[in-house]
């Protein structure tokens, strides 16, 4: 088979976390590709980095700087409040933490590029994931001029224990050691754990595991109420106090966390075919949605509240699979922008041992009339056209019924459909 060539690459822009694949990546780039390397790190809400030793890290494993943006005030407002709205779950269960991440990352990694004048982007997603999906398709979005390193799907590293030891010769520093269990990825809507004990799914996850939330059977034994209010759907403030979208998120994960809310098991399928098994921590995302669900059910319409459903699942697929720069995702958002007017309001939830309860919803665009809904109104709605409804609702059922089946001991003839052909 005819070995790839490899592209003549000057300056790459590296997605940098400072942990160990990053790191070793960074010697690597220079050893195979001979070029400059930049590092950028992005505070995605994964927590309070140490900046001058993140960068003394970078630049001790050979890059020539490292660049920082804090995006979670971005990744709240532009990327979670949008999907929320939308109403995205993947495969039921899974609130799309990682996968609405990675194109803003993306996205900087190509401004950063512009910005430093590389002509290439490197990412540490392996070659089995969806990470380098969605990386990879928001640089083919946004500039497809810039080249894609992909390290995993090129190199002879194949474990951590392969990665400890080329850091070792190359005088990286890092801390990791041969003992650490679990895979994880953490921002301001969730934080993911992969590996492990958690590679059979017939094991049930271990406690000390969870780093967000507490366990339904440790939580308080007294619940906890919360308000959220609503503009357009969008949340604005919690118990009455505004606050910034990054800000109400890092609050309820704080809250929910304590009540054992939003913790997931699933065994999904990912986009590159192979299914995984992965234990998702949401609690600030779990009780957004279910708030902006309850108060959706008060104030749209039937028809349009079941459609937005089916929008809800397209728009799971589009952001799980990396299509967050595309024209569907934007003509999606536009549909649902266009029924968020009216879901205005404040919805109060009790959280108790990992469940969210309703305990009320107002709005003043709410469709739900006391004085309509009650048996004894009969000037809004008369019962006996109910009578016609149901004849006129049921009729295929009717004719599907009477056609060749004996009704009160008679039998229906077959229809003749002879005086219909033409001569």
């Amino acid at each position: 088979m005819k070995t790839k060539e490899k592209p003549q690459v000057k300056k790459v822009v590296l997605a940098y976390s400072g942990g160990l694949d990053t790191s070793v990546i960074v010697p690597w780039l220079k050893e195979n590709y001979g070029c400059e390397v930049v590092c950028f790190c992005a505070n995605v809400g994964q927590g309070d980095e140490d900046l001058t030793l993140l960068e003394q890290k970078a630049i001790k494993s050979g890059a020539s700087q490292l660049i920082f943006h804090d995006l979670k005030e971005e990744l709240a407002t532009d990327y979670l409040v949008p999907m929320m709205k939308s109403g995205a779950i993947y495969e039921r269960k899974y609130l799309l933490g990682t996968s609405v991440a990675r194109p803003l990352i993306a996205k900087h990694l190509v401004d950063v590029a512009h910005e430093v004048g590389a002509d290439a982007i490197s990412h540490g997603a392996t070659g089995k994931g969806n990470d380098q999906v969605r990386f990879e398709l928001t640089v083919m979005a946004l500039d497809p001029r810039l080249k894609v390193i992909a390290p995993w799907r090129e190199w002879d590293i194949r474990s951590r224990e392969d990665a400890i030891a080329y850091a070792a010769a190359h005088n990286v520093p890092v801390t990791a050691t041969i003992k650490s269990i679990y895979s994880r990825d953490s921002n301001l809507w969730h934080l993911s754990h992969e590996g492990g004990l958690l590679e059979d799914p017939w094991n049930e996850p271990e406690e000390p595991m969870f780093q967000m939330s507490t366990s339904p059977e440790n939580a308080p034994d007294e619940p906890t109420y919360v308000e959220i209010d609503f503009e357009s759907g969008t949340p604005v403030a919690v118990n009455g106090e505004k606050m910034s979208p990054a800000a109400l998120i890092a609050y309820l994960n704080a809250v929910g966390g304590a009540n054992g809310i939003g913790r997931v098991d699933l065994v999904e399928n990912r986009l590159v075919g192979m299914k995984s098994h992965g234990v998702y921590e949401t609690p600030g995302g779990t009780i957004l949605l279910y708030a902006h669900n309850e108060l959706e059910s008060l104030v749209l319409d039937r028809e349009t509240l079941h459609y937005k459903e089916t929008i809800a699942i397209k728009y799971a697929e589009v952001v799980y699979n990396g299509l967050w720069f595309t024209p569907l995702r934007e003509a999606l958002d536009a549909f649902v922008n266009s029924t968020q007017g009216p879901v205005t309001g404040k919805v109060r939830l009790k959280l108790y041992k990992g469940n969210v309860i309703t305990a009320g919803r107002t709005s003043p665009f709410s469709l739900y009339r006391e004085d309509f809904a009650t048996f004894g109104q009969e000037n809004v709605y008369d019962q006996s056209d109910a009578e016609g409804f149901i004849r006129l609702y049921g009729l295929s059922l009717k004719v599907r019924a009477l056609n060749g089946l004996p009704i009160s001991g008679l039998d229906m003839p077959k229809p003749d459909y002879s005086r219909f052909k033409r001569d």
